[in-house]
């Protein structure tokens, strides 16, 4: 059941990066050239709360 949750999630992954390439190339490159003009801080805090999001949501569908 753990190994078939963690590959649908995969699968959810890779359809919304899919997603992104497929529906908003340009968007997608100007982010990437954003990247750099970011503070380490900040992407490391926007990736902290991504986390805490995403598991808190786990939580509670699976609650």
């Amino acid at each position: 059941m753990l190994l078939q949750d963690i590959l649908i999630g995969f699968a959810f992954y890779l359809i919304i990066e899919g997603l992104v390439y497929a529906l908003a190339p340009s968007f997608l490159v100007a982010m990437a050239k954003l990247l750099p003009t970011i503070s380490e801080g900040a992407l490391r805090a926007t990736g902290l709360i991504a986390v805490m999001l995403g598991v808190g949501l786990v939580w509670l569908i699976r609650g």
